[in-house]
């Protein structure tokens, strides 16, 4: 719930936007906007102010393919000890997932990060631990950290980061949505800072705003991007400045750079994406799980995937459908029984209005 004086000023920022009389049309790739927007009511105050906001391919454990998670339940069958996010157990492959693996006798283990993974590996080293790197820029610079400090021997990766601009750049392009602006994410801009989002507003004219997670900080982008569409300016500007500087950070960007080759992959709901994955550089074969058990995974096509019957999480990812739009939403689909990506993790768009649906149809919280 707001404090007073939040409220008041988000009440403030409303009215502002409201009497811009505009109707647009924006989109964030960020699982915590999402959260924030749903939990506090927003996208209902910003419809009335003609706001529709829609959410991208910003939840990662969402973007990541069936194949991808088919990879690492080879590996589990071949009796590797799998380390995982607690998210990724239950992404769904082409067949089953981790948890229904560990529940067939596999070694699944949840991890709350790389460095934990690395300890399992030394304490069991008669085992080999494979961990399952998912995220965006966000987390990749911790899995370049590890890596580079030289891990056990029976330890690897098998690398699904990716890289968010290029899918930006893919949304644009495919037009599938006339936006007219974009929130960018606040971790992912810690990282990479502001320039690589600038292609967008020179090439495309996409008005942009980096913003922060409180409700403020995204009402506050929003009438940034506002005020931008009704001056006819696109640029990239910083709501989030107190943490994100337009260099990013040089040293996590250089870790990446060391460790990481970027190649070319489909995402979910996506055709292939050029350079949008971050596979490793040849020096870190040794710890490379695509390289290091080649004859257990062979070579797999990432572009060739289809969703689960009726399930829309591929469109939600493009910002053309809602959850409630899947005929599947909470009735076949739930958290506890997830038939896609967007209701299992805790960014996705699915098991975010499934957790906050009886608040959200309350009304919205500003209006209490």
């Amino acid at each position: 719930m707001f404090k007073l004086r939040d409220k008041e000023m988000a009440e403030m920022i409303l009215t502002k936007i409201g009497m811009m009389n505009l109707q647009l049309t924006l989109m964030h790739v960020c699982g915590t906007h999402q959260d924030t927007f749903v939990r506090f009511g927003l996208m209902e105050s910003l419809e009335h102010a003609g706001i529709d906001v829609r959410q991208g391919p910003g939840c990662p454990v969402c973007v990541t393919l069936p194949q991808e998670v088919d990879e690492v339940l080879e590996l589990a069958k071949a009796s590797k000890v799998i380390a995982a996010f607690g998210d990724a157990i239950k992404v769904p492959g082409t067949e089953g997932s981790l948890m229904s693996a560990k529940a067939d006798g596999a070694d699944v283990r949840i991890v709350y990060g790389i460095d934990d993974a690395i300890e399992l590996a030394r304490k069991e080293k008669g085992k080999e631990i494979v961990f399952f790197a998912i995220g965006f820029e966000t987390t990749a610079p911790t899995t370049a950290a590890a890596l580079l400090a030289s891990p056990p021997e029976n330890f690897s990766v098998i690398s699904t980061h990716r890289v968010m601009p290029p899918a930006l750049a893919a949304i644009v392009k495919m037009g599938e949505v006339r936006l007219h602006g974009l929130i960018q994410p606040g971790h992912v801009s810690t990282i990479i800072g502001t320039k690589p989002y600038a292609f967008l507003s020179k090439e495309h004219r996409i008005p942009q705003v980096v913003a922060g997670f409180e409700p403020l900080d995204v009402l506050m982008a929003i009438y940034m991007l506002a005020k931008q569409n009704l001056e006819g300016r696109a640029q990239v500007e910083n709501e989030y400045s107190r943490v994100v500087k337009e260099e990013g950070n040089p040293k996590a960007l250089a870790m990446l750079d060391e460790v990481f080759k970027r190649t070319d992959v489909a995402w979910r709901g996506f055709p292939v994406i050029a350079e949008s994955r971050l596979d490793l550089r040849s020096d870190f074969d040794d710890w490379n799980a695509r390289k290091k058990y080649a004859s257990i995974l062979g070579d797999v096509d990432y572009t060739k995937y289809k969703e689960p019957h009726g399930c829309r999480c591929g469109e939600l990812l493009r910002g053309i459908a809602t959850p409630e739009e899947c005929m599947l939403f909470g009735k076949k689909c739930t958290p506890d029984t997830p038939v896609g990506p967007c209701m299992v993790s805790r960014e996705g768009s699915c098991n975010i209005s499934f957790k906050y649906r009886k608040l959200r149809d309350s009304g919205p919280i500003l209006d209490e």
